[in-house]
């Protein structure tokens, strides 16, 4: 991944102050890493006394929001969670309503694959099953197959891109 995973962290004294200090932090340290550096940065304050601070942007978190007062913890696990699955697992996390851990529950134990189309996936069962002959394989109607598969409950879908579809079983 090339975009770094970071957040601006402002000192809120400063600010309140129309002074503009902060800095961006790689949200992938360790939560007491993090932690550190923010208290560097009170510490340096151009106000005295100053001990409150807020995120006013992030950069990398794969359409994930990060809200002003978020914990670091959970920035944390966001950015590793992000660092390590990408796109992919900002699409997850954005399905489950950021819930990171129902995401990694879905990467982990629910992940399908990677397929063109839904229809792709239900033709992969129906070869990989029990052989058929070939007279009826001509009569199943694989998007529809992957429809009701899909509207029963027993998978959805994250599209990524053209022709880019990955499934998942509802857990």
């Amino acid at each position: 991944m090339s975009e770094t995973i970071q957040i601006y962290v402002a000192d809120l004294a400063a600010y309140n102050n129309g002074i503009l200090h902060g800095a961006w932090i790689d949200a992938t340290l360790s939560e007491d890493e993090i932690l550190d550096l923010i208290k560097e940065l009170l510490q340096n304050s151009p106000e005295e006394d100053a001990e409150e601070y807020a995120i006013h942007d992030y950069d990398g978190f794969e359409g994930l929001d990060v809200s002003e007062f978020e914990g670091i913890k959970t920035i944390c696990e966001t950015a590793l969670f992000i660092e390590e699955h990408g796109a992919l697992g900002g699409a997850v996390a954005s399905y489950f309503g950021s819930n990171i851990s129902d995401a990694k529950n879905a990467l982990t134990d629910g992940y399908i694959g990677e397929y063109i189309s839904a229809e792709d996936y239900a033709r992969e069962l129906v070869e990989e099953g029990p052989d058929l002959p070939s007279y009826i394989e001509n009569y199943i109607d694989y998007a529809a197959m992957a429809r009701d598969m899909e509207m029963s409950g027993d998978f959805f879908t994250i599209e990524l891109g053209f022709e880019q579809i990955h499934l998942f079983h509802n857990l």
